[in-house]
């Protein structure tokens, strides 16, 4: 058995709990905040998050909540036009061998978080804000921002973006300005009229912006997100804006887009921040997962995807005794790395190169997508879309 330290209480770090935990650790999971919970708003789930969700046992419960989808929809904004959809019924669930859904984040979260408060072996502590680690042959302590630490075998920085943990193993300072803006808005589907009511992933594109909506918390609630090119070079996150600064950031909407956008109420706006892919994940004993590892901007929607993926190869790695648990750490860091760092840069090639185009740039992507079958689409994600965690070939490879 392993004494295991998790910095951070989000997605990943609940999912990494629960992983090391059925493996027959015991894990402490440290959270900043003064309670577990999960704030946002909608978050999209391929086939690889349910795979791994399954492998955790809360994947019917993250369905129960779930609103499956029938496509994914790229429009062009301006003229209202459809480019490109990609099915997302029968035949991509038969080849993915699990659906493709959006769920509010806390219908994700909270099944994770019931898991590991009825699993024995995993500790949930609050106000633990970790601020750094050292470690020696024997094992590895956490400090924490009270002047307290906690003492384990592992310690597993899942402590986001701005991690404490990667300050101290990687060193490469504050996170990337991405430039682009983000608007949010959750408006209850009753007031959505009829005609705007689609059970699909849609993307409006036009010339630096883009906007995507679809349904979350079973149906019942219209996610928002609207994303300006604008240039912003400070991070923002969760602040208020006025409803009428939205609308005016984003110019040559067509009629539908329109009407959608205008549907929008409370805003919060954040500005986008991410970092470049590095290769160094572990530190003896201590290693980084989830955004702490890989932060990506949600242009691919793999985020919680991957967090999700390396919570259950962690696990895997974890089938070890406390004398074996460096050469572990790394092993499951060289498997995760170049599937990572592949969905961190397309995710920004999305953002600028398919997403943000003009003019002739804009219609040259149009005519590309258009050309593209249901096939051709397929292909296009299956090593995303077709991932097992458990090293179980699932898309096209499974053929």
């Amino acid at each position: 058995m392993v004494r295991i330290i998790v910095a951070g209480g989000g997605i990943g770090g609940l999912a990494a709990a629960l992983s090391a935990a059925r493996q027959g650790h015991d894990v402490v999971v440290l959270e900043r905040r003064r309670a577990f919970e999960e704030l946002g708003a909608g978050i999209q789930l391929a086939p690889n998050a349910f795979s791994s969700l399954d492998h955790l046992g809360v994947g019917a419960d993250v369905r129960a909540k779930a609103v499956f989808i029938d496509e994914l929809r790229f429009m062009d904004g301006t003229s209202g036009s459809c480019v490109a959809s990609m099915p997302l019924t029968e035949a991509y669930r038969d080849r993915f061998r699990n659906p493709y859904a959006v769920v509010h984040r806390g219908d994700l979260y909270e099944p994770l978080l019931r898991a590991c408060r009825a699993e024995d072996r995993v500790e949930l502590v609050t106000n633990a804000s970790v601020t750094g680690y050292r470690q020696d042959a024997t094992g590895v302590e956490a400090l924490l921002a009270d002047g307290t630490t906690v003492t384990g075998d592992v310690l597993i920085g899942a402590d986001g973006i701005r991690s404490a943990i990667r300050a101290q193993l990687v060193g490469d300072g504050e996170p990337r300005v991405s430039g682009h803006t983000i608007y949010r808005s959750v408006i209850p589907m009753e007031k959505v009229p009829e005609d705007l009511r689609w059970n699909a992933v849609t993307l409006w594109a036009g010339p630096k912006w883009h906007f995507v909506h679809y349904a979350i918390g079973g149906g019942t609630y219209l996610n928002l997100a609207a994303t300006r090119d604008d240039g912003a070079t400070v991070a923002v996150a969760g602040e208020p804006v006025e409803r009428a600064h939205v609308l005016s950031e984003f110019p040559g909407l067509g009629d539908t887009t329109r009407r959608l956008l205008e549907l929008g109420e409370d805003w919060r706006t954040w500005v986008l921040c991410d970092r470049d892919p590095v290769t160094t994940w572990t530190d003896g004993r201590v290693a980084l997962l989830g955004d702490a590892a890989h932060p990506m901007l949600q242009y691919a929607a793999q985020g919680a995807c991957m967090a999700l993926e390396d919570a259950v190869v962690l696990g895997r790695f974890l089938a070890c005794d406390a004398d074996t648990v460096i050469p572990s750490l790394e092993k499951y860091a060289t498997e995760r790395q170049e599937r990572t760092a592949k969905a961190q840069l397309l995710a920004r090639e999305m953002g600028t190169q398919l997403y943000h185009p003009a003019g002739a740039e804009a219609q040259a992507r149009n005519t590309m997508l258009s050309g593209f079958s249901r096939t051709d689409l397929y292909d296009k994600v299956d090593w995303l879309h077709g991932f097992s965690p458990l090293g179980t070939p699932v898309g096209d490879a499974a053929r």
